[in-house]
């Protein structure tokens, strides 16, 4: 599978920006499609992410009730809409995707083997 992600720049905080990935390919079952982030001098953390199915939606702890990801199962796209943005969430946002596997933790990292090319995201004070 691959993904290519679009959107992203600079905003002052409490601004919102919008983020969008699209994946290529044949993917073998169900993909899960999510977004990562890392920060200056940070570890890669988890965002957001879907499931195909509606009721598989996850958010990352500091992101909940200010991000929302949406997805297009039938073009296969995500979107990461990102509201209430602080200095704190500027990073490298990186789409990714994976096979869905049940019983599985969707925020390990290790288990996410498709990464789109990462799009930066720059919030001023």
């Amino acid at each position: 599978v691959q993904l290519q992600a679009s959107g992203g720049g600079l905003v002052q905080a409490g601004g919102s920006l919008r983020l969008s990935c699209a994946a290529s390919g044949s993917p073998d079952g169900w993909l899960d499609m999510g977004w990562f982030r890392q920060g200056p001098g940070k570890e890669r953390e988890f965002v957001a992410a879907r499931g195909w199915s509606i009721n598989r939606v996850y958010y990352g702890g500091s992101v909940k009730g200010r991000f929302f990801i949406s997805r297009d199962n039938a073009k296969n796209t995500v979107t990461l809409q990102m509201n209430s943005l602080r200095p704190e969430d500027t990073a490298v946002y990186y789409c990714a995707a994976k096979k869905y596997v049940p019983d599985t933790d969707v925020d390990n990292l290790s288990l996410w083997d498709s990464w789109g090319q990462g799009t930066q995201v720059t919030v001023s004070s």
